[in-house]
């Protein structure tokens, strides 16, 4: 249990069955009345925020989230993970992993989240690098303030790069954003 007196952004807590992280917190003493702690929640597995207002000191239970390091094989179907300590091998399907699939590459290592033995989510690195198998091809005088064109990588993704990005080109990609950062 933990206090809500206790309260930092990051630290996780169990609601309702549901993990839930602090993303803001505002401990409050109004004039009158007794004092309460004003909080925005995000929900781990949906990624929804909401607000909740808890007393002062009112307890509540830490989620214990596992954090497991895991390496992407294959795509039989589903998608293969091996743990990396362990080597025990267990199967994501495409809407376990979410979004971030198409930056997915074999051999990459990321971080899957576990609440209770459930699959919460995966976290991917906040860069990869990834081969452009196709786009058109740069002519002399292309510039990297030029302007930008679609160029097609290993895992399917679709990016916009500057003129000068080539076929077989290795590019660094931003995760998050899905936007070109640099030529490798």
């Amino acid at each position: 249990m933990i206090s809500s007196n206790d309260f930092r952004n990051g630290v996780s807590i169990d609601l309702d069955g549901e993990a839930y992280v602090v993303v803001d917190f505002q401990h409050v003493k109004p004039g009158k009345g007794s004092a309460f702690v004003r909080t925005k929640l995000k929900n781990v597995r949906t990624g929804g925020v909401v607000e909740r207002t808890f007393a002062a000191g009112e307890k509540v239970p830490k989620a214990h989230l596992e954090r497991k390091q895991m390496q992407y094989l294959y795509n039989d179907g589903d998608y293969v993970f091996m743990d990396n300590n362990t080597y025990d091998q267990m199967t994501l399907t495409a809407e376990q992993i979410g979004p971030k699939l198409k930056y997915l590459k074999e051999n990459m290592d990321l971080y899957i989240l576990f609440f209770k033995g459930a699959i919460l989510g995966v976290d991917f690195p906040p860069q990869v690098e990834l081969t452009v198998t196709e786009t058109e091809p740069g002519i002399k005088g292309d510039t990297a303030t030029g302007g930008t064109k679609p160029a097609t990588t290993e895992t399917g993704a679709i990016i916009k790069v500057p003129f000068f990005i080539n076929e077989g080109d290795v590019v660094r990609v931003n995760t998050e954003t899905g936007e070109y950062i640099e030529r490798v």
